[in-house]
């Protein structure tokens, strides 16, 4: 499990008016649904890693402001999120697909993979699900929601829950993997990473499917063939 560093957590932000309430929510409640958990991911267009997923089920009498898009805030502030989401929220769980698996399955049903994990392994079990664009193989009524996570708090949560996860992961495995700097650009085909592509290859956390990596472990091996 990884912790996150309370020292570092940046203040919350003041209060805004926003697009992100809880109105999806409050309709499901008002339809006789007790446990509305919202559900995202996180690293889809990654090339390397796990892809991420949370599920949260949030207390309407223990409110969080400042619940938004993961996207939208600084590091600082998703952590301090998080932390809240942890403490305040009915149930959360994280869950993950491997690269393995999204090599295997394609990155869409590792997502979803990743998501319907992450609702299995909530300790309150969810009668209801927010999913951001997709949709969970679990026998539950669920909406799907365009923007979910700028629309739905409980969403956004999930989102924060599972980018947050996830850079604490590629944190921790930048030191494991040196040369693609993984902690600053978070396993995202950004000119660093693909530099340590072409220096160092592909390692065994690396989506082998994704044309970037597969592009340049073909052509390590073209090169190996002619020396």
């Amino acid at each position: 499990m990884c912790l996150i560093d309370r020292k570092r957590v940046a203040p919350l932000p003041p209060r805004r008016k926003s697009t992100c309430t809880l109105e999806l929510e409050l309709q499901a409640r008002a339809e006789g649904y007790k446990a509305v958990a919202g559900v995202d991911e996180a690293g889809r267009g990654c090339l390397f890693g796990p892809v991420y997923a949370a599920a949260v089920i949030l207390d309407p009498e223990r409110p969080i402001a400042g619940l938004d898009d993961s996207k939208k805030l600084d590091a600082g502030v998703r952590d301090g999120l998080a932390v809240l989401i942890r403490e305040r929220a009915v149930a959360w769980a994280v869950a993950t697909a491997t690269a393995a698996e999204i090599d295997r399955i394609n990155i869409l049903q590792a997502s979803r993979l990743a998501m319907r994990r992450a609702v299995e392994g909530l300790a309150v079990a969810a009668d209801y699900l927010l999913v951001d664009a997709t949709a969970v193989a679990l026998p539950l009524a669920q909406k799907n929601v365009i923007h979910g996570d700028a629309l739905s708090q409980s969403i956004a949560a999930a989102s924060i829950l599972a980018k947050t996860s996830r850079d604490a992961l590629l944190a921790e495995l930048d030191a494991k993997y040196p040369g693609y700097e993984l902690a600053s650009n978070k396993g995202y085909p950004a000119p660093a990473h693909l530099r340590g592509l072409d220096l160092l290859g592909p390692t065994e956390e690396h989506r082998m499917t994704y044309a970037p990596v597969r592009e340049r472990a073909q052509r390590a091996l073209f090169a190996g063939a002619r020396r």
